[in-house]
């Protein structure tokens, strides 16, 4: 099981978080996001982008996830080298075109290993057949519920809905997760179920994630521990 843990802009927080030997980790660079790696008001000003980059930089056992929304080529690529993305996660209206000119470009010109996620916004099964149109251009499927903030709204959706994804890639479960639903993931067996993005429902503050209610929930996950 995959462990995301997304929306991260904080340096001791991303240090603290890191530790709890999670797989993944998100940074946001889409500017209408209270998560958006710029607007970090715990760091000083002129440092921000320098003192995030290098804390994720220097995190070696952790796969490094931008997070975009139908951003252009040139400013994934820049960020890409910045913070040594491996993974890209498009959450707007990317068609498969782009991507696959994107990861041409950056397989090329910054990460030959550069991985894919589309997040696909749901509400009903119909939104799961979406994924069809990117078998052939991404690595992964993320999904979320459809909102008007493009993620970290802390809302499910219909787990439920999951049953009729039939897709060749592993996909991650988003959307509202939070302490109590450890027990809910557990029973979820589809064969395709790669891991699960964790964020807002763990938050202290946008961006700040709270490290003791994330081991509690990772450990339960992992090892079934029922850890009061």
């Amino acid at each position: 099981m995959i462990i995301k843990v997304c929306g991260m802009r904080n340096t001791e927080n991303i240090n603290n978080i890191a530790a709890l030997g999670i797989d993944w980790i998100g940074l946001i660079f889409w500017t209408k996001s209270p998560r958006y790696v710029n607007m970090n008001p715990a760091e000083s000003d002129g440092l921000t982008n320098h003192t995030i980059r290098d804390a994720i930089c220097n995190i070696s056992a952790v796969k490094r996830v931008g997070v975009f929304v139908d951003d252009t080529v040139q400013n994934i690529t820049t960020q890409v080298r910045n913070y040594k993305l491996d993974i890209i996660q498009l959450h707007g209206n990317e068609t498969p075109a782009f991507i696959n000119n994107l990861r041409a470009k950056l397989q090329t010109e910054a990460n030959p290993d550069i991985k894919f996620i589309k997040a696909i916004s749901v509400t009903s099964d119909e939104d799961i057949g979406k994924c069809c149109n990117y078998e052939n251009s991404v690595d992964y499927f993320l999904f979320d519920t459809r909102c008007s903030t493009v993620g970290g709204s802390g809302i499910k959706f219909d787990w439920s809905i999951l049953n009729s994804y039939h897709g060749n890639h592993p996909f991650l479960l988003s959307g509202g997760i939070g302490p109590d639903d450890a027990d809910t993931i557990s029973s979820i067996h589809h064969p395709m179920l790669a891991g699960i993005d964790l964020n807002s429902r763990f938050e202290t503050e946008p961006g700040m994630k709270d490290v003791i209610a994330l081991r509690k929930f990772i450990d339960k996950i992992r090892t079934g521990n029922n850890i009061k």
